[in-house]
Formats: structure tokens, sequence, C-alpha cells
């Protein structure tokens, strides 16, 4: 088996990969549309369906991340480690900047236009402050962040990508934040989580080297028994919510849940045995993906309610069918808008500043 971070591999062309980062991102999007607005009433069938439809989308993260190591092989044996971080900077890093502090700006102009509204005193450093530490710790900008440290680190112990040891050093780290939900020796958030995920880029760098095989164990894998696995997983990760909503329930929904780490892993290899859906060509995948993760909490927190606010739609005051149709046309909203302004970007030489 060729060593894949000294000798260069034969090249692939792996478009799975962009229709799988789609998925992901709608569930990523689905799960901040999910968490948006006023929390509902404690008790009601709403906080049941919230939950239950919230776990569907959290194999997101993960996948990701998964993904990014499955390509992490090729890209560490065409560039040195300084040029590697330095092409992140220009493609990943400067774009999710530029936005970050935009949302942060949108905020402040909210927050200057309610205080002018509501004649009080709310436009203040100490808000906003605490606005910049919820953006970058807590909100889906934590990501980058956390990808690069993931990164970094990888980039450190390059010589150790395929050995064992150093996969089961990460995957320890990445158990002691599924232990750590339950008794908060740290913040047990899981945007906090800086060592958490590195496992996952390890692993899918293991995918890539063992391809072939990989693929011929999806490919022979019953659709019944991929599905089969995601329905158990889907089930256990919504008692352990249920668990964790009896300790604390600040973060029961946490990513880095050991249910929930499962959960992600059979839907990812579902979508690895399904590989391709051709209606998601129109939505250009490889062109869009990364501009609606950078746009959309923008469009989600400032755009949507105002384009919905004629609705008077007030979530605790709805019955639960009128609830899940409206966060669906919420979701709908929300992507819709920030396609047409990814693709209104990408005509122009600002196409950069989504990472094109």
């Amino acid at each position: 088996m060729q060593n894949l971070v000294n000798e260069a591999p034969k090249k692939h062309n792996y478009d799975f990969i962009d229709h799988i980062r789609c998925i992901a991102m709608m569930a990523i999007v689905a799960e901040h549309v999910l968490g948006a607005g006023v929390a509902l009433t404690p008790g009601t069938a709403k906080v049941t369906a919230y939950n239950l439809l919230t776990q569907l989308t959290k194999f997101g993260t993960i996948t990701f991340f998964l993904l990014a190591g499955f390509l992490i092989g090729d890209k560490f044996t065409d560039y040195t480690p300084w040029q590697y971080l330095k092409r992140r900077f220009s493609n990943t890093f400067s774009p999710w900047l530029f936005w970050s502090v935009l949302f942060i700006v949108c905020f402040a102009i909210n927050l200057k236009v309610k205080a002018n509204m509501y004649h009080d005193d709310r436009f203040n450093w100490p808000n906003i402050w605490q606005e910049i530490q919820q953006v970058y710790l807590y909100t889906n900008y934590w990501f980058i962040i956390n990808f690069m440290v993931s990164i970094t680190l990888l980039l450190i112990f390059k010589k150790h990508l395929y050995s064992k040891w150093f996969g089961i050093a990460l995957l320890a780290c990445t158990l002691f934040y599924c232990v750590n939900a339950y008794y908060a020796w740290i913040n047990p958030a899981h945007t906090t989580a800086i060592l958490g995920y590195v496992f996952f880029l390890w692993l899918g760098a293991q995918l890539r080297k063992y391809w072939p095989q990989v693929e011929a164990a999806v490919n022979g894998l019953p659709y019944f028994v991929a599905v089969l696995a995601i329905i158990v997983t889907y089930l256990a990760a919504n008692f352990e919510v249920y668990a964790l909503t009896s300790i604390h329930s600040g973060h029961a929904t946490n990513t880095l849940r050991f249910s929930n780490i499962l959960y992600s892993l059979a839907v990812f290899t579902l979508l690895l045995k399904v590989r391709t859906i051709k209606g998601l060509n129109y939505l250009q995948p490889r062109q869009s993906t990364y501009g609606v993760y950078l746009i959309h909490p923008i469009i989600l927190v400032f755009l949507t309610p105002e384009i919905l606010r004629p609705l008077h739609i007030e979530a605790n005051e709805i019955g639960l069918g009128a609830y899940i149709a409206y966060k669906l046309l919420f979701f709908l909203v929300t992507y819709g808008i920030t396609l047409i302004v990814i693709r209104l970007i990408n005509l122009t030489k600002g196409k950069t500043l989504i990472g094109n």
C-alpha cells in the first residue's frame, strides 16, 4: 500500500464529494433554521418535534470533517505545509473572516436601529463584545476556527497521518468530549471542542487511502442494512438527547455525543452508497456550498424574519403542523435567497469572497 503522504497518488475525480457536501450543508442550514426564533414552551409537542427534526440534521458537521480528511492525502502531497496553510488562508479563512465580520456589523446596525426605535441604551460596547464572542464560539462561524486548528495539528504530525496509534490518540480526545457532555469538566459546547473533530479528519484520510476496499464494501452493503443502521442510531441519539436533558438541557443536542457520532457515520455510509443525486447539479454544489455556509447566517438572522414578519406567526401560539410548515418555509426562503446571492456574487470579481 502506497504512503499517500510521501508519494503522489493517482488523481481521481470524486464528484460525489460535492453532492455529499451539498446534502450536509442543507442539513446544517436546516438545523440552524430549527433553532432560530423564540424558545418553545417546555413540555409541548413542538419541543418533541424540534428535538426529533434537529437530530435528523445532526450528521452535517462530522460529514464535513470526514470529507476534508478524505482529500487531505492529495493536498499534503501537492503542497508543503506552509503552501497548504497559505492556500487555505486565501480560499477558506479570508472569506470566512469577511462574512463573519459582516455578520457582526449587521448585528451592530440592527442594535442601533432598535435602540433608536425603543429609546434605550442597548447599543453599547458590552453588548457588541458579547455578540462577537457568541459569533466565534457558538454560531456556525466556529467551524473554520476549529477546522484550521485541526488541519494545523495534522500538518504538525504529518508523518503519522496513517498511524493507527495516532488515530487511537485522536479518538481518545473525541471520546473525552463525549463523556464531558455529561460531566461538564470543561465547557460542554461542541463548538468549543478544539480537539474533538481531528479524529474525523484522520478517519477520512484512512478512507481515501483504502478507498478501493471501502468502495467495494459500501457497494456490497444492502440498502436495508444501511437504512436500518440509520434508524437504530437515530433512535439511540434521541434517547441520549433525553438523557442529557435530564442532566443539563443547554447542550443536549451536542454533536459530539456517542450516539450522534454513530448516527453521523451511518448516514455518511448511506451517502457514500448513493454517491450522487442528479437534481443537485442544478444547485452547482462545488461553486455554492462554501458560500451557503458563509452567507446563510446573515440571511437567516437579519433578512428571513423580516420577509416572513407580515405572516405574524408566533411559534408558541400555532399548532404542531403549522409550526413544521413554518419552519419548512423558513428554510426554503433562507436557502433560496442565499443561493441567489451566491449566483450574483459568482458573476462578479467578488466571487473570491465565497471561496471560489
